[in-house]
């Protein structure tokens, strides 16, 4: 018996931190996980910290989709870490065993991740190590483990760079090279979990070659799902080497939920070009074929491919340290850049685009209101920017149109149906206020369109 309470039970998990028991607490008659604190000669204060970390995050976070943390105990020597029993398996282990998952399936058990992800960002906690073996499922319900190696935003080691810590194969570009980790780049590792999810391998080969791992997720574009893909789309605003360029952690969520339900994603895939494409100018484009297009960070000089080479080398025994074990992958097809959304002339003006059918128009229509919802809940600035100039003063002006979507969490779709004759587009949205409150409406608003992009021209 551990602390007096725990009844020590049977190994069920054993990885690079210690070994798992299952355990009984003759407390409170429940069933739990015990993590048995696994101490390397010379290194006991920094095990001790990061299983302490774990304790502090995970018990901070009291989310449904967390693996719960109850208590920190000492038994002589030995630490242990009694946490939430999980009946259930690791998503690693479910791909193992089943092969890749369908869509909504993943979408499902990756928007429950993002939700607790999302409620650890707003609490200023990276995870940093999101990963298939991170994530227990059990009968449709994903739990988010392991916060061993996340960090809070006032720990003082957030800020360190040049080490690099997570799983290789799931690292974002910029923790690769040394920085630090951010919400962004907990997303890419989250798409690459995705990505795993459904193909049944890492988006990285890893094996024994850890350096040219490495170098290839900092430099080369991240492989991308086959082209009709339910979530093909989704993945590119993920994986974007760009952290500042890929979707937040919240709207991630909303869409895998919507995917979940079986409906089409308000992202399209698009194919990638060679030419870099131009500087973000923050106004988020509203045609399915401009907002969807991943945006690439600049290729670096040759300073920095010195500099990542130092670096990795340093990385090898750190990364598998904190990954636990390596995973060998299949290799990666890599992929090529996006083509700009609109080309523009000389003068900067954007050229016509070529006739569209009614199908295309309505695909562009539905897209688009997607889109604009998507937008509005996180950005509202951005939001009132698709309004016309008319229909911006109609609405009371910016102050008078956030007084509305300030209040509000969420925005979902349910059924959408755009008219290309007249430009009008109906839709049922499922609304999620910030007080808890939930409401369903029936809307129409008017369109206009200029050029390649829409506007919303009024609302009956």
């Amino acid at each position: 018996m551990i602390a007096g309470r725990y009844t020590l039970g049977r190994e069920i998990g054993r990885g690079g931190s210690g070994t798992v028991h299952l355990a009984h607490d003759e407390v409170l008659g429940r069933t739990v996980a015990v993590k048995r604190i696994g101490v390397m000669p010379g290194s006991e204060n920094a095990h001790l910290e990061r299983v302490g970390r774990e304790a502090r995050l995970a018990a901070a976070l009291n989310h449904p989709h967390v693996v719960s943390v109850f208590d920190l105990v000492a038994e002589g020597e030995v630490h242990w870490l009694v946490m939430e029993y999980v009946d259930g398996d690791p998503l690693s282990e479910t791909v193992r065993s089943s092969g890749p998952l369908e869509a909504t399936e993943a979408a499902a058990l990756l928007a429950q991740a993002a939700d607790a992800l999302t409620d650890a960002h707003a609490a200023g906690i990276v995870h940093r190590d999101v990963k298939p073996s991170n994530i227990l499922v059990a009968h449709g319900v994903a739990k988010l483990g392991d916060f061993g190696i996340a960090r809070s935003a006032d720990d003082a080691s957030l800020t360190q760079t040049g080490l690099v810590t997570g799983s290789p194969a799931y690292l974002a570009p910029e923790v690769a090279s040394g920085s630090s980790a951010t919400p962004a780049s907990d997303v890419w590792s989250l798409g690459a979990t995705l990505f795993h999810a459904v193909t049944g391998h890492a988006p990285y080969e890893v094996g024994d070659n850890l350096i040219g791992a490495l170098y290839k997720i900092v430099h080369e574009d991240p492989p991308q799902l086959p082209d009709g893909h339910p979530m093909a789309g989704l993945l590119t605003v993920m994986m974007n080497r760009d952290p500042e360029q890929r979707w937040p952690m919240r709207k991630v969520r909303d869409e895998l939920a919507r995917i979940a339900r079986g409906q089409r994603s308000t992202v399209t895939a698009v194919p990638v070009a060679a030419v870099p494409p131009p500087d973000p100018t923050g106004s988020m484009p509203v045609v399915a074929t401009a907002s969807t297009t991943p945006a690439r960070s600049r290729r670096r000089g040759w300073a920095w491919i010195a500099a990542f080479a130092v670096l990795a080398v340093g990385a090898i025994v750190t990364a598998y340290v904190w990954a636990g074990r390596g995973t060998p992958e299949a290799a990666p097809d890599r992929g090529a850049e996006s083509p700009r959304a609109s080309e523009t002339s000389e003068a900067g003006t954007s050229t016509s685009p070529p006739p569209l059918s009614a199908e295309d128009t309505r695909e562009q229509m539905d897209a688009f209101i997607t889109s604009y919802l998507a937008t509005v809940t996180s950005d509202a600035r951005a939001g009132f920017e698709q309004l016309t100039p008319e229909f911006q003063e109609a609405s009371g002006g910016f102050g008078g149109y956030n007084s509305w979507w300030s209040k509000v969490r969420s925005a979902t779709l349910t059924q959408v149906a755009s008219d290309p004759s007249d430009l009008t587009v109906g839709y049922t949205v499922d609304y999620v206020m910030k007080s808890g409150a939930r409401n369903t409406d029936r809307i129409r608003l008017q369109l206009q369109r200029f050029d390649d992009r829409y506007l919303i021209a009024g609302e009956g």
